[in-house]
């Protein structure tokens, strides 16, 4: 799987991209086929929720995408990735099942 990382309007730290990263390996183990991963993080307007983060998969034959906002970025991953295991398990299960 391919990992790019795009911090907006400001300069990640390393310990966040690295963090980035480890979440996105963690999604493999509910769908093996991704191909790529592109995590963006952007600070929003919203003084709460300030930190925003939006991860789009690549997978064989579709695009998935997730889109949270959160007081730090780790949480917003957090939030994401969730969100795309769910819709990675309801994808692999369409997929495989025969009708």
């Amino acid at each position: 799987m391919n990992i790019r990382i795009t911090a907006r309007h400001f300069s990640a730290s390393e310990r966040l991209q690295d963090y980035a990263k480890d979440s996105m390996r963690k999604l493999t183990r509910f769908y093996d086929e991704i191909q790529d991963a592109d995590v963006v993080l952007e600070p929003t307007a919203d003084p709460v929720k300030s930190q925003g983060v939006e991860v789009i998969l690549t997978v064989r034959g579709a695009t998935l995408t997730a889109t949270e906002t959160a007081a730090t970025y780790e949480t917003a991953l957090n939030q994401a990735v969730d969100n795309l295991s769910r819709q990675l398990v309801k994808y692999k299960e369409k997929k495989y099942v025969k009708p």
